[in-house]
């Protein structure tokens, strides 16, 4: 090495740079903060301040330009900025897709009375476990139980965390160690990779499948029968159908062979749909009740889909199976909290009466509004945004769809507003200001379609309309 670079002077970065730097206290004792401090605490505040202050000194000891953050309004910029991207990761969208259970977005909204029952056994204690009359231990999920029992004419019921923990408890139950049949076309892959296969792994009951792809038979299950088997088993095919050069058996069919060989069945339809017109409108889907009338001895579905209450697992059918089921140990790993029973409890008693519950559960009334009803909502909007911002935007026809599995063929006519880009500023595609929108507050999920914005009214609350508008306006002014 030379040594003339060795005998260079070495460059100090400049004091005065530091003292420039106002103190921590000084920070925190502007008012600026004083409202972060209420909502994040004091402590959350503090850590990003002091974080803010040593990323600046060691700009200044590297011989960086400081002066973004050298006096205290450049510090508290920068804590503002800092804490407003420091979001809680789980918040509120509004769902402008078109896709009514989007698991991406937590499928179903819950019920003005579903969140208030929450709430009330949230804050403090309960009766969960304890029998208020007899002063003893109870049972978690009696209150439900009778519910579902009424709702669907089945001698006993269970509650656990998801539909897929429904399914892997019940098989382990009713079939560990022994066959389980099940038609080859019914194998399904739904979201997240989850197989059906693998559930049975899971389990320990062992797979046998019959039938072809697209053709199933009665005989087939009933060569399949022998000293092993201890279940057949229907499975709804949720989010895919095979049309054409099909047959399959019923579950009416299934169940009058099962209790002819004394062997269980078991209808897993997934869905949630408790009975016919509940909920409103849809058609051709499964239900508990129908199921359960043809003889099923065990009936199983997800409390988010159809139902359009919390994430959870249903088990519904003959008292004598589900005891069997309750008493495994694996019911205690996957029972739900006192959170979820009470949001479903509120959720069946609205589903008690279809009137009521078409005007109170989400889901149920985005399902019944009326497309001209939407189509007059988009209208406004659309004048809106043309006359107050100058978009292009117009009023679109279009299709919905239920979503999570449920109906995948079955269009539901809705109503969009279109927004053509480019917008005012610095959105010069859809798929930017797309992004802009779902990183606001509250996000706008929207979709982007043939180069333009497109917010679809069927899952959108009529009163987040405004809440759209503001975002949009936000949007445009940068």
């Amino acid at each position: 090495m030379s040594d003339d670079l060795d005998d260079r002077p070495i460059e100090r970065p400049d004091s005065s740079a530091f003292r420039r730097l106002p103190p921590v206290h000084a920070v925190l004792g502007r008012p600026e903060l004083a409202e972060a401090i209420e909502a994040k605490g004091r402590e959350t505040v503090l850590g990003v301040v002091r974080a803010v202050l040593d990323e600046a000194r060691a700009a200044i000891a590297r011989g960086v330009d400081p002066t973004a953050v050298d006096d205290d309004d450049a510090v508290i910029r920068s804590v503002c900025e800092r804490l407003e991207q420091d979001r809680p990761t789980l918040r509120p969208v509004i769902n402008a897709t078109g896709v009514l259970l989007h698991t991406g977005l937590g499928r179903a909204p819950l019920a003005r009375e579903a969140v208030e029952a929450v709430a009330r056994v949230a804050v403090g204690y309960s009766n969960l476990e304890f029998d208020l009359d007899q002063g003893t231990r109870g049972r978690r999920s009696i209150g439900v139980a009778a519910l579902l029992r009424r709702l669907t004419g089945a001698e006993a019921a269970a509650v656990v965390n998801n539909n897929a923990g429904a399914t892997m408890l019940a098989l382990r139950a009713l079939a560990k160690g022994r066959e389980v049949i099940v038609s080859r076309g019914q194998l399904v892959e739904i979201g997240g990779s989850y197989r059906l296969p693998e559930v049975f792994e899971s389990s320990g009951a062992r797979l046998h499948e019959v039938g072809t792809t697209n053709k199933t038979r009665l005989g087939d299950y009933e060569r399949a029968i022998g000293p092993e088997t201890a279940a057949l088993l229907r499975v709804h095919p949720s989010n895919y159908r095979i049309v054409g050069f099909t047959e399959s058996v019923g579950i009416a069919e299934l169940a009058k062979l099962g209790r002819s060989r004394g062997i269980l069945t078991i209808d897993d339809i997934g869905s949630g749909a408790l009975g016919p017109g509940r909920p409103p409108g849809i058609v051709g889907e499964p239900t508990v009740a129908e199921a359960i009338e043809a003889g099923a001895d065990l009936v199983l579905c997800s409390g988010d889909k159809l139902l359009g209450g919390p994430q959870c697992g249903l088990l519904i059918g003959r008292a004598e199976v589900v005891r069997r089921i309750e008493a495994d140990p694996m019911m205690r790993a996957l029972r739900v909290d006192k959170m979820t029973l009470a949001a479903l409890e509120a959720t069946l008693r609205l589903a008690m009466d279809p009137d009521r519950a078409a005007r109170s559960i989400p889901l149920w009334r985005f399902l019944s509004v009326p497309v001209e009803r939407l189509g007059d909502r988009a209208g406004r909007l659309a004048d809106r945004l043309r006359g107050s911002m100058g978009l292009a935007a117009t009023s679109e026809g279009a299709f919905a769809y239920l979503g999570g599995g449920s109906a995948p063929d079955e269009a539901i006519a809705s109503a969009c507003v279109r927004i053509e880009p480019p917008l005012p500023g610095r959105w010069a595609t859809a798929a930017e200001a797309s992004r802009a929108l779902r990183l606001g507050t509250p996000g706008v999920v929207c979709r982007v379609q043939h180069g333009a914005l497109w917010f679809d009214l069927r899952a959108v609350f009529e009163e987040d309309d405004e809440v759209i508008v503001q975002a949009i306006d936000a949007l445009v002014r940068g």
